[in-house]
């Protein structure tokens, strides 16, 4: 007698999901997002066999089945509808070039940071600030009556103060800063009249372009809070000093490319260099560029990125405006000097900037050149509760590590050329 041996149960279940996919099962989510994503239809190819007319449901006004769908050509407005307009292809615009042109605005990340920046406007860089510069803090006509405690006081209150929630955040207490010690500054224009030369403008446009080697290069957008005035800031460095910089040579970063990262447009216009401002705008001159890291959210550049961005703004402003006052010049009677101020609420970027050139077509010849003293605190920590590690106060609740040479450094900056 033969005996047959059944299966057990567990063994059909094996075999049945071995057989065919079983749909995972995610406890965590929601059926919405576990679900297969559905496939694109694939359009039908129109086949055009000539000689032969398609047979279409166009003169019946209606769907019929098994009769083709008829083309239409496509309607053209009489009038001008913004909502529904249709830019024609890049071929057939009226500003269309053969050759790219390389842009940079203000969310541009530079892959080689301040490097690249060098590299594109031609400049020498020189670590920390003018000599010249620190003299106008350290003078006491030029510093403001109980300085210390009131600087103190405009951080505590960006960082405590002037808020309504426990902890404000960078982009509220950076700007808050910023303000605070621009109008502490400010305080010292019954001493120093020049002061009152002097405005501030923010959300206005820079346009400014060059040639850097075989490139066409561009600088577009908006940049920071700017501080104008009517006089021009005198040069840092004389002309011997200036002489001096043809014999530096520009740091490379071979293989890669020195326009990586940059927007590359066929439809731009040449030769364009705008300041921001109308022809008769009675503050001509930039002073300095305030910019403030971590206020855009869409864009977070890290700080060597940011320091770059700082280079680029500082020559386009500086380039704009040697275009306005000399023209096509070369080499410039006047070196053009503009200043720059980065900041994140505590930690500052001072940068001087001494545009000797326009000709940066080659790597000879005359530089131009940057100071820049980079990463300075301002103040170590602003606690809205005390740091405790290991049952010990190891940060106090409050403003701590507060550094005055920091501000000596922005006064310095905001004196010069009032002094």
């Amino acid at each position: 007698m033969s005996h047959y041996c059944r299966p057990a149960q567990s063994d059909l279940v094996l075999d049945v999901r071995a057989s065919r996919p079983q749909a995972r099962r995610h406890f965590g989510v929601s059926r919405c997002l576990t679900a297969k994503a559905a496939s694109a239809r694939k359009p039908r190819e129109r086949v055009e066999i000539p000689g032969l007319e398609m047979v279409t449901y166009g003169e019946r006004m209606h769907y019929v089945p098994g009769l083709a769908k008829p083309v239409n050509p496509r309607w053209e407005r009489d009038y001008k509808d913004p909502g529904r307009h249709r830019s024609p292809p890049i071929h057939e615009m009226l500003l269309y070039k053969e050759k790219p042109c390389y842009t940079y605005n203000q969310r541009t990340s530079l892959l080689e940071g301040t490097r690249q920046a060098l590299w594109l406007t031609k400049t020498k860089l020189i670590s920390g600030l003018p000599p010249r510069l620190f003299s106008l803090a350290e003078s006491p006509a030029n510093q403001i009556p109980d300085q210390d405690e009131r600087v103190q006081n405009a951080i505590k209150n960006a960082r405590f103060w002037d808020t309504t929630v426990e902890r404000p955040g960078k982009e509220k207490y950076s700007n808050t800063l910023l303000i605070n010690l621009l109008h502490l500054c400010a305080t010292l224009q019954s001493s120093h009249p020049a002061i009152g030369r002097r405005i501030l403008a923010e959300k206005y446009s820079l346009a400014a372009t060059w040639e850097r080697e075989e490139y066409l290069l561009q600088i577009r957008g908006q940049n920071g809070l700017l501080l104008n005035c009517m006089d021009p800031i005198p040069e840092v460095s004389g002309k011997q000093e200036v002489a001096d910089t043809a014999d530096h040579v520009l740091e490379t970063f071979y293989p890669v490319s020195p326009t990586i990262d940059l927007q590359q447009v066929h439809v731009y216009k040449e030769e364009v260099n705008c300041i921001g401002f109308s022809d008769d705008y009675p503050y001509p001159h930039a002073h300095t560029l305030y910019f403030l890291d971590g206020v855009d959210t869409h864009c977070k550049l890290r700080p060597e990125q940011f320091r770059a961005k700082m280079v680029m703004f500082l020559f386009g402003n500086a380039l704009a405006r040697a275009h306005k006052l000399y023209g096509p010049q070369p080499i410039l009677n006047r070196p053009i000097t503009v200043q720059g101020v980065g900041t994140n609420g505590r930690i500052f970027q001072f940068m001087v900037f001494q545009l000797n050139t326009t000709d940066l077509s080659g790597d000879d010849g005359i530089k131009n050149q940057i100071w820049l003293d980079k990463d300075v605190e301002l103040y170590e920590f602003a606690k809205v509760r005390p740091l405790i590690k290991k049952k010990q106060v190891t940060v106090p609740a409050g403003l701590a590590g507060y550094k005055s040479e920091t501000f000596s450094k922005f006064l310095a900056l905001y004196l010069h050329g009032a002094v």
